[in-house]
């Protein structure tokens, strides 16, 4: 049962956080040198605006989540714990979809969360809930040595992902993929196409934004990660001011609310901003894309028939488009 939490939950928090640091190696609970709070954990957050939930189960705390506004428009998430043998249950979902139901019905416009570098496991839990790595980390010289990411996620909206965050997107984008190929997009890949074979293609791309070889902008909406387009820049000596769009996807949940053309019309100011005056794209003929890039301007430069397999085994044309973005030499 979750419920909100009280200061006279004050003996199961410290049990059930103090197993859990006590996982990692290195990870020591002074409770009255470092972490005071905890003897009156409800009336800490709610002296910051913000609000406490506990997990309860047979008169035991096996749960615990806060969440509390940093500035405005910006929530953090933090206290998060889960017992041990309650992992896998379903109850880390729920906790957090409370604290961010609350932040966001309080006004959040994004969520941020901070988690020590050993605690490898709630990093992949952080990441398939579409947070992402960003910014510096930072050192508590606590008696831990504790070193911690940052993470955070817009709830809407579209951000530039550098080498960190899109390595740390990789399953949500993974997911999207994966959810388009299913539904007909013609993306280099057939369906079912395997998550894993979805993740080494984000991996992949990934190191490229390491290498300034691409851009990639994701769309959030409700707080997940539901769209994404990238731009390659790795093109050949002679072509220093063009540009490649690959990889407009929107996952089919999401559509019609204009993911799409919002990540289309940043990715052009991003281009124009690295000085790529020419911008190039294929996409299939007859498909939401080609409209798409027919209403934003795109003028169509001609069209391969019979260019990729369907998974119906049929073949289908592609149409080539270009567009003039408005950097310098346009």
């Amino acid at each position: 049962m979750i419920r909100p939490g009280r200061d006279a939950d004050a003996a199961g928090f410290i049990a059930l956080i103090g197993g859990c640091w006590a996982e990692y190696p290195g990870c020591v609970m002074d409770v009255d040198g470092e972490v005071p709070e905890l003897r009156a954990l409800a009336s800490h957050y709610a002296g910051k605006g913000g609000a406490l939930w506990s997990a309860e189960e047979a008169g035991r705390i096996v749960g615990v989540i806060a969440a509390w506004p940093e500035e405005p428009g910006i929530w953090e998430i933090g206290r998060m714990y889960v017992a041990r043998a309650e992992r896998g249950t379903g109850l880390a979902d729920a906790l957090l979809d409370r604290a961010e139901a609350h932040a966001i019905a309080a006004g959040a416009a994004r969520l941020q969360l901070w988690s020590d570098t050993r605690f490898e496991r709630a990093h992949r839990f952080y990441e398939r809930r579409s947070y992402v790595r960003t910014g510096p980390i930072r050192a508590l010289n606590d008696r831990s040595n504790s070193i911690e990411f940052h993470y955070a996620k817009p709830v809407h909206g579209i951000e530039r992902l550098d080498a960190a965050a899109a390595a740390s997107a990789e399953r949500p984008l993974a997911e999207v993929l994966c959810a388009c190929v299913e539904a007909g997009a013609s993306v280099s890949f057939l369906p079912p196409l395997p998550l894993g074979t979805a993740r080494t293609f984000w991996r992949r791309y990934a190191a490229e934004v390491a290498g300034g070889k691409r851009i990639i902008l994701a769309a959030w909406a409700d707080g997940v990660l539901r769209g994404v387009v990238t731009l390659g820049l790795d093109t050949p000596q002679n072509q220093p001011h063009r540009a490649d769009v690959q990889k407009l996807l929107v996952h089919p949940a999401a559509r019609r609310r204009g993911l799409g053309r919002a990540l289309m019309e940043l990715l052009e100011q991003e281009a124009a901003a690295a000085g790529r005056t020419l911008l190039t794209l294929d996409t299939n003929e007859a498909d939401d894309a080609e409209r798409l890039y027919r209403a934003l301007g795109w003028t169509e430069a001609g069209r391969f028939p019979d260019y990729a397999v369907q998974a119906d085994g049929s073949l289908r044309a592609t149409v080539l488009f270009y567009k003039r973005t408005g950097g310098p030499g346009t």
